[in-house]
């Protein structure tokens, strides 16, 4: 480990490609403690140690004592925290020289920012949502006395963990403009879009052949929350002789299964999220997969479904709004179809031409496919996350 750093990378959701940097940046000799929530519901990336993983990887989760809940927003925002001071105790523990932070909630970013300052050590903030700008156009619309208020106070915190890290990494090209409105240098900030873990998901990917005489399967695998809109699903189990599979839990899942059964729609299924080692094979058999995002969540958040989707060689069937990564990326490469989120007739039409030709399911897939074996090249993609490290540890000598 002679000459690695000491890096703590902090996913609090748990995604597939974060613990991927981290098990690369360890086999370069790194020192990396890989930290995510447990108790935060969504699918989660593989995140128990391997076998062949490198000698200088820990992974670890942090619990809460309770279920979390996302349902309220008191409630959630005190478990917020208290998952914000476990990471800052892992921190505290692990002494990194740097801390890269992604997928946090403000209120645990702002902890954990506070905590890596107390050991002297740098703080890279990744930056997957600009929440402030989600909060600002749903919490008024869900607590009309106080919303706006509280929009206010989380608009402020935001810019001023992102002004005080050391470094920011952005998603998306879409997020300059935001910040540099708000008073951040460009200089301070590096895009790397997301990705997907190639190698672990694309197994499966090419094998699956079409049964005759059976309806085209569809996939939607992921959250369901205020961003989605499951209701286009719903429209098109009505439209078309296909089924609809629904892999997500939660309040938003359960409400679209229950209105499936009172509507006696007996095409769309709402299953468990299954573990990351089976998803590949649950991809793999699909004909089609969905993707979904609310038309005011464009403008700051990338669903990363599609990424992975683009790996299985299957079309994409999306609706995403005008101006956002995910849509530009399948709409360049060819690689699905994409209608506006809340245009439940085109993205019907759209499905229907994907039901009725095999060959346009055929092409979209391998041009999908295409995209992943030139882009989530993971060495490429850590060769840019350690120029940063090292720029900030030459920025650090330099001042000295």
């Amino acid at each position: 480990m002679a000459g690695g750093r000491r890096i703590l990378v902090h996913d609090y959701s748990g995604h597939p490609f974060q613990v991927q940097l981290s098990r690369c940046l360890a086999a370069r000799g790194n020192r990396v403690r890989h930290i995510h929530s447990e108790s935060f519901q969504t699918p989660k990336g593989d995140l128990k140690k391997r076998c062949d993983d490198p000698l200088g990887l820990e992974i670890a989760g942090v619990f809460l004592d309770d279920v979390f809940r996302k349902d309220s927003f008191f409630k959630r925002r005190a478990q917020e925290v208290e998952i914000g001071r476990l990471v800052a105790a892992q921190v505290r523990r692990f002494r990194p020289e740097i801390v890269l932070s992604s997928n946090a909630p403000l209120d645990t970013q702002a902890v954990i920012y506070k905590a890596t300052r107390a050991i002297g050590a740098k703080f890279v903030f990744w930056l997957q949502d600009i929440y402030s700008e989600a909060i600002g156009r749903i919490l008024p619309r869900k607590l009309p006395l106080i919303g706006s208020l509280v929009a206010k106070r989380y608009h402020k915190l935001e810019y001023e963990l992102l002004r005080r890290s050391d470094h920011i990494v952005a998603i998306t090209d879409d997020f300059l403009p935001i910040l540099e409105g708000n008073g951040l240098s460009r200089r301070r900030v590096s895009v790397i879009e997301n990705w997907a873990p190639l190698d672990e998901l694309s197994h499966a990917g090419t094998r699956h052949t079409e049964a005759k005489g059976r309806p085209i399967r569809a996939v939607y695998a992921g959250t369901l929350g205020y961003k989605h809109n499951p209701d286009i699903l719903l429209s098109a189990a009505k439209a078309l002789p296909v089924e609809i599979e629904v892999f997500s839990e939660g309040r938003v899942a359960g409400e679209l299964l229950q209105r499936a059964i009172t509507e006696g729609i007996t095409n769309l299924h709402v299953r468990p999220w299954v573990p990351f080692s089976e998803l590949p094979a649950v991809l793999a058999e699909a004909d089609i997969l969905i993707a979904m995002i609310e038309g005011d969540a464009g403008i700051f958040s990338v669903p990363s479904k599609v990424l992975t989707y683009l790996c299985f060689a299957r079309p994409v069937l999306a609706a995403i709004p005008k101006g956002n990564l995910a849509r530009r990326i399948l709409e360049r490469e060819q690689a699905g179809l994409v209608s506006d989120p809340r245009d439940h007739a085109s993205f019907v039409t759209n499905f229907q031409r994907l039901v009725e030709s095999a060959e346009l399911r055929r092409t979209l897939g391998v041009n999908g496919r295409a995209y992943a074996d030139r882009t989530f090249d993971i060495d490429r993609i850590a060769d840019r996350f350690e120029e940063i490290f090292r720029n900030l540890t030459l920025t650090e000598l330099q001042a000295i």
